[in-house]
């Protein structure tokens, strides 16, 4: 196909994605959902799921294989921009004045379901080898199943809460702050499982891991003091943060990339390193990284939905999609209400917090595609763990309003 070719298919095929993500993402809305569920649901039905069911190979004839790179190059873009933007929201200073609730909720609700995830991954070796994952027994597949089921998107929880007016009560902050504790903490355990993983550069992974903590170390620890001082200077030519703040997501995306590791990594340390003036993000940045985001995102869902194969799925899937799907839930809901109890707060928060930390949505599935990427999981799998990241995010809403309804002070 001739460069001329690609770039008008790109360009169409680019309005195609966003006409179908902002119509699915305003009927989500509409019933209740964050906008990322309808977004996702567009990616899914643009590939083999449904329009690939069709008769005539639209997907093959509306995404070209020649054409799919170029939308991926961009979709890795927004996505680096994306954890840019989680890492710069995550405020650790948030854990101060809520007692011991945000540390105990983001322990159990991320290592039960690390615990679970990881238990299915050894005790099922023989159904995922029969799913067509040939690393089954291997450390990364192991540590990657746990991140896949324990993971929680800050974003969506952050979203919800802010959409039914309770960010600002116990229970929403508590989640807050936990989500972004264990946002940290989750993928710093993916980082280790896939060191010298897939894209190795031909380093052993020890010297890999041993360089990857020495450049975030760096960034953290001499670059984060040194922008701060800069930006604090009277007077400064590169007052402005917003122009600083895309270079440093792409500059370590790009050094976390020719490191062995995948560039959301990158825009993810960049985003912890982005200097905060007393906590608080800059609100020129974040705005400008989240609509920078936002224009791009539905491209990453369609490429992550032209791997999503529904009616591939067979019965064994199924089952293991029930059993994975439990242990997520259930492994956030549970533990999450109980230390949250224990925290302090009171019944109808703690299911808030519970309801809250479940959530899934567009983390997940940056997480889901870094493992496919490394070839860490393959399609079947991967659909699955899809589905259950898409069923995790559907229940927040519901919950919410069931929750709500049993408020003391409704009954």
């Amino acid at each position: 196909m001739k460069p001329d070719a690609i770039a008008t298919y790109v360009i169409g095929d680019i309005a195609v994605i966003f006409i179908a993500s902002w119509l699915l993402g305003a009927v989500a809305r509409r019933c209740g959902q964050p906008t990322v569920v309808g977004q996702i649901l567009a990616g899914i039905i643009l590939g083999p799921s449904l329009l690939g069911r069709l008769p005539g190979h639209l997907v093959d004839r509306l995404f070209p294989a020649q054409v799919v790179p170029y939308l991926s190059v961009l979709a890795q873009v927004a996505v680096v921009i994306f954890m840019f933007t989680v890492g710069y929201e995550i405020n650790l200073r948030s854990l101060r004045g809520r007692g011991r609730a945000t540390p105990l909720v983001a322990a159990a609700a991320l290592l039960v379901p690390l615990s679970l995830g990881s238990g299915i991954a050894v005790l099922g070796r023989p159904a995922f080898h029969l799913l067509g994952e040939p690393h089954a027994a291997s450390r990364s597949f192991i540590l990657f199943m746990g991140v896949a089921t324990a993971i929680t998107a800050l974003p969506v929880l952050a979203a919800v809460a802010r959409e039914r007016g309770i960010a600002g009560t116990p229970g929403g902050l508590v989640a807050t702050a936990a989500a972004g504790l264990m946002d940290v903490s989750a993928w710093l355990v993916l980082a280790a499982a896939l060191a010298g993983a897939g894209h190795s550069s031909g380093r052993p992974w020890p010297v890999t891991l041993l360089l990857i903590v020495v450049f975030g170390a760096a960034m953290l620890l001499v670059v984060r003091p040194a922008l701060d001082w800069w930006f604090r200077r009277p007077g400064s030519v590169l007052s402005s943060q917003v122009p600083i703040a895309f270079l440093l997501a792409i500059g370590c995306a790009w050094v976390t990339a020719s490191l062995g590791l995948h560039p959301v990594f990158g825009g993810f340390l960049a985003g912890l390193t982005m200097p905060r003036r007393d906590g608080v993000p800059d609100a020129d940045v974040l705005r400008s990284t989240e609509n920078a985001s936002g224009l791009l995102l539905p491209l990453f869902f369609v490429v992550t939905g032209l791997s999503v194969n529904i009616g591939a799925m067979g019965g064994l899937a199924w089952a293991m999609l029930a059993l994975i799907f439990v242990a997520a839930a259930g492994g956030k809901l549970v533990p999450g209400y109980a230390a949250a109890r224990l925290g302090g707060l009171d019944p109808h928060q703690s299911a808030m917090t519970a309801a809250l930390v479940n959530t899934r949505g567009l983390t997940e599935l940056i997480a889901l595609n870094v493992g496919l990427s490394y070839g860490l999981i393959h399609q079947q799998l991967f659909t699955l763990l899809v589905l259950m990241a898409l069923f995790t995010t559907l229940m927040a809403g519901p919950l919410l309003h069931l929750i709500d309804r049993r408020r003391p002070d409704q009954v």
